[in-house]
């Protein structure tokens, strides 16, 4: 009897503990989500070449060419510094392939040498990661720029959807009576101008 009553009150248990199991695992049931449907007949889609903002945005043009003589002084001075190395290791080298140097020359000439390599090698690190910082500074300040005006040439000429289009891209075709490249940089320029004119 007492057996029996154990069996009863463990199937009790068992079964009260099935059924939370239950209750916890049951799908949780969401509110439907509301959506909101646009007529989308007056819809206004415009696009512009990226590509001819470099040529026709004169500040970009401005940046390109002021960072460009930057990246050409560099490299002009890292190839200067280069070629001493170089030539002074050439030299030496010559000098004690002839044996007009003694053993303490040529230690000297080859601490030299190294120190010379290593300025070289923090000359490329440091000067390199400078001007890669300033060009990623200045292409954030282009990018933000074209947002900006982008807005407001937008809502001046009633766009919904002003594209940037370049080859390659995710857009495969766009119909070129939807460009306004030229008015797009034109309005670029302006914005640009009153900006440099308040300063």
């Amino acid at each position: 009897m007492k057996i029996s009553l154990y069996i009863i009150a463990f199937s009790l248990i068992l079964s009260s503990c099935s059924s939370e199991s239950e209750k916890e695992t049951a799908p949780v049931i969401s509110a439907a989500v509301s959506t909101l449907e646009k007529d989308t007949s007056g819809l206004v889609i415009a696009f512009y070449f990226n590509d001819s903002l470099k040529e026709g945005f004169t500040y970009y043009k401005n940046i390109d060419e002021d960072v460009s003589k930057k990246n050409l002084a560099f490299q002009t001075e890292l190839q200067r510094k280069t070629n001493n190395l170089e030539n002074f290791v050439s030299k030496k080298g010559a000098e004690a392939q002839q044996g007009l140097l003694s053993e303490n020359e040529i230690m000297k000439i080859q601490q030299k040498a190294q120190r010379m390599e290593a300025e070289l090698m923090q000359y490329q690190q440091r000067e390199g990661a400078q001007l890669e910082a300033e060009v990623m500074r200045k292409l954030t300040d282009i990018n933000n720029k074209v947002i900006s005006f982008g807005k407001k040439f937008s809502e001046a000429n009633g766009i919904d959807l002003l594209m940037g289009y370049a080859d390659g891209g995710q857009i495969n075709y766009v119909n070129p009576s939807m460009d306004v490249t030229r008015a797009f940089i034109d309005f670029l320029n302006k914005e640009q101008k009153l900006i440099e004119e308040d300063l």
